[in-house]
């Protein structure tokens, strides 16, 4: 896992196929599943998740605390999304990228994330506990 000013690389295996790996992060009601394991998404138990299905398509995540768009949408092998914390100044965007291939009979997603405002320190330890654990949970 590499974080560097503007910069964050992690890559992480789950014991699932890309396709329920791909499900999970972009169908709403699987990503409500995942949220509620989330130290961040236990206090969000009565805010839904809104995930378009559509490339261009808004997303809101977290009670509405993450939104954007996706930008590129390939099932099962990528998903890439202009993606900001309601916190920031109005009109920043980063970029996310979630990249998914076969590792054995599991998936390796090596995730991108570049461009969010200051040093990212809360992203890089927010992408383990908010995703990536509650994410191998939710897909047993």
């Amino acid at each position: 896992m590499i974080h560097t000013a503007g910069a964050i690389h992690q890559e992480v295996v789950f014991n699932a196929s890309r396709k329920r790996v791909y499900e999970a992060l972009t169908e709403a009601k699987q990503f409500d599943g995942v949220v509620a394991l989330s130290e961040n998404g236990k206090s969000l138990k009565n805010r839904a998740t809104e995930i378009s299905h559509d490339a261009g398509g808004a997303f809101s995540l977290f009670g509405g605390y993450i939104v954007g768009r996706h930008i590129e949408m390939a099932p099962n092998e990528r998903l890439v999304q202009a993606w900001r914390e309601m916190s920031w100044p109005a009109g920043v965007y980063s970029i996310v990228k979630f990249e998914l291939t076969q590792d054995g009979a599991g998936t390796k997603l090596i995730f991108d994330h570049t461009g969010f405002p200051g040093s990212g320190e809360h992203l890089f330890t927010g992408w383990r506990a908010d995703y990536w654990e509650p994410l191998r949970k939710y897909l047993g």
